[in-house]
């Protein structure tokens, strides 16, 4: 009878150390994955893969054309701007303010963090690798930031895996908490494709932001679980 007294609060804390561990395998390989590319890049080897992969989704010889159905362009600009600042700065601020509003601070403080500093960290690492953005396709929109890593991509994966994780920690169906994060996984995904397919960005820089973007997504993610862990062994001891 003890052990079923207690099978919630043994099942939580199996719960939070899984997820923590789990976080760390996240954030260790996408932390080292995103340091091997990075280091190919700077060294030119991706040139010749990333202009193959681009122009795959241009039409031969009119680089200009997009590969696709007429209405494909159009589907792709709408689901770029998923990745946008003014989208997610909506997205979070809602958030927050829900947050806030059905009295869960320490949630609101989490999503607003995680998405602002891994927000400044995308522009820390743009200025540091300074990449050229692609100059394949003539009619691409106009970028003004360096093109290593791609911000719509990392600030995406931060900013979904974080909202994925969080509803689905919160939530008690099974197949629900595995649908928060699979949504998330697919809009980030999305949002880098479009970036390519658009010629704003090499594919190299796409996979670049998922790499660091989930890493710093699970980084913060961690932390949350490290406190709450160190909550309840306090809560034990006492």
């Amino acid at each position: 009878m003890g052990i079923l007294r207690h099978w919630p609060a043994v099942r939580a804390r199996v719960g939070r150390e899984l997820g923590l561990v789990l976080a760390l395998a996240v954030v260790a390989g996408g932390v080292l994955g995103f340091l091997a590319l990075a280091d190919l890049v700077v060294g030119g080897e991706t040139a010749a893969f990333d202009a193959q992969v681009l122009m795959a989704f241009r039409q031969a010889g009119d680089a200009a054309v997009p590969l696709g159905a007429p209405w494909l362009p159009t589907v792709m600009r709408d689901i770029t701007a998923l990745g946008g600042t003014a989208v997610l700065s909506l997205i979070v601020l809602f958030t927050v303010v829900y947050l806030v509003l059905v009295r869960r601070p320490a949630a609101a403080a989490f999503v607003a963090t995680a998405v602002l500093s891994g927000a400044g960290l995308s522009q820390v690492l743009k200025a540091f690798f300074d990449r050229a953005r692609p100059d394949l396709v003539p009619n691409a929109p106009v970028e003004l930031s360096a093109s290593f890593p791609s911000g719509h991509s990392m600030v995406a994966a931060v900013t979904y895996l974080t909202l994925g994780v969080l509803l689905a920690r919160i939530e008690t169906d099974r197949r629900v908490r595995v649908f928060f994060p699979l949504v998330a996984v697919v809009l980030t995904v999305l949002v880098g494709v479009s970036r390519v397919y658009i010629g704003v960005h090499w594919p190299t820089d796409v996979l670049g932001g998922w790499l660091i973007g989930a890493a710093w997504a699970m980084a913060c993610w961690g932390v949350v679980l490290w406190l709450q862990r160190g909550r309840s062994a306090l809560a034990a001891d006492g």
